[in-house]
């Protein structure tokens, strides 16, 4: 790692409800830091260079690449082909790069998962699931490209679901379908049979103050981590918790039922999520990102102190737009 006393770290595709909270935290610790993304972004930080740009054009990232960034963090999502044709490319340009995998690669577990619990890639025996290029499989496909290769400057981050600005899940479901429905005073439909699943959901707060403290830390080089609180409910919890911060009425429903209100190009991933995630117990063993981070679970947000953190502080203005999930469910709530 360079000598520099001030740390230049790149963030490709930094926008997102990860990013927001990231971005700003490695910046508060002295480091300059240059976000690609295709988002138009208004910044007062000295610290901070916004560009907006496609970070998949390759010609375009060789050329950025040449700065010799310290750190790479890299939020963005490629297939198993894409990855496996650029992530040397990025090893070969800075002394550590950051790749986002998800909690989702765990397979079911009746006990607090750690970063060796078994993986879905590696266990399940569902053929049919096995043949795709689901989330889960492929993020644990790339994992395997990294690890399989000659480099050693890289960590592997795995966070759980993770809420933050204009983004709050339930379920499968996100703040389109969550706060669309509270906001016009609508219930939302809920498969009975995540309910008594217990679920982890962190605060992106949280999770960019875990992830800020590993960039160029020693102890997480060809390391892995899963990036999460230890705190757990039931979605029939998180559920309650919807329906006292904002009202949300909830009807519960089988999951072929559920499964209907998807669009049919999507029913598929759809139902890998719910049955392959949301409906496996998520309890998280955080002692390994705390031990590397120094960071402890006192230090965390609470998921409902959080929640109301976010969704209070959401513009009075925001328009959220009835999308083809809403119509279903709509039409649904009007036969019963």
């Amino acid at each position: 790692m360079n000598g520099n006393t001030v740390r230049k770290i790149l963030v490709l595709g930094g926008t997102g409800a990860m990013g927001v909270y990231l971005v700003p935290e490695l910046a508060s610790m002295g480091n300059q830091v240059t976000v690609v993304s295709l988002d138009n972004v208004e910044n007062h930080n000295p610290n901070i260079t916004y560009i907006c740009a496609n970070a998949k054009d390759d010609s375009f990232l060789r050329k950025l690449l040449q700065n010799q960034y310290d750190a790479i963090v890299d939020f963005m999502i490629y297939s198993t082909t894409e990855f496996a044709n650029r992530y040397e490319m990025m090893l070969e340009h800075t002394d550590h790069y950051i790749f986002f995998s998800s909690y989702r690669i765990y397979a079911n577990s009746d006990t607090p998962i750690t970063e060796t619990s078994a993986r879905l890639l590696d266990v399940s025996c569902d053929k049919e699931f096995l043949a795709t290029e689901d989330y889960a499989l492929y993020k644990a496909r790339q994992e395997d490209i990294l690890k399989a290769s000659k480099f050693e400057n890289w960590t592997i981050v795995r966070p759980a679901i993770t809420f933050s600005k204009f983004r709050y899940q339930l379920v499968t479901l996100e703040a389109n379908t969550v706060i669309y429905r509270a906001m016009n005073k609508l219930p939302i439909f809920l498969p009975q049979e995540a309910m008594p699943i217990q679920a982890t959901m962190s605060w992106a707060g949280d999770v960019a103050k875990l992830l800020s403290r590993l960039v160029l830390n020693p102890k997480a080089l060809k390391e892995t981590f899963t990036l999460s609180t230890n705190e757990h409910h039931t979605w029939e919890e998180i559920a309650a918790y919807y329906k006292e911060i904002i009202g949300l009425d909830s009807i519960l429903v089988d999951t072929e039922t559920y499964l209907s209100f998807f669009d049919p190009s999507w029913r598929k991933a759809a139902r890998y999520q719910l049955l392959y995630d949301r409906c496996f117990n998520r309890v998280i063993d955080n002692s390994k990102v705390c031990l590397a981070t120094g960071l402890k679970q006192s230090d965390f947000t609470s998921l409902k102190s959080g929640l109301i953190k976010e969704i209070s502080a959401l513009p009075k203005n925001t328009v959220w737009e009835k999308n083809i999930l809403n119509e279903k469910m709509d039409a649904f709530l009007n036969q019963r």
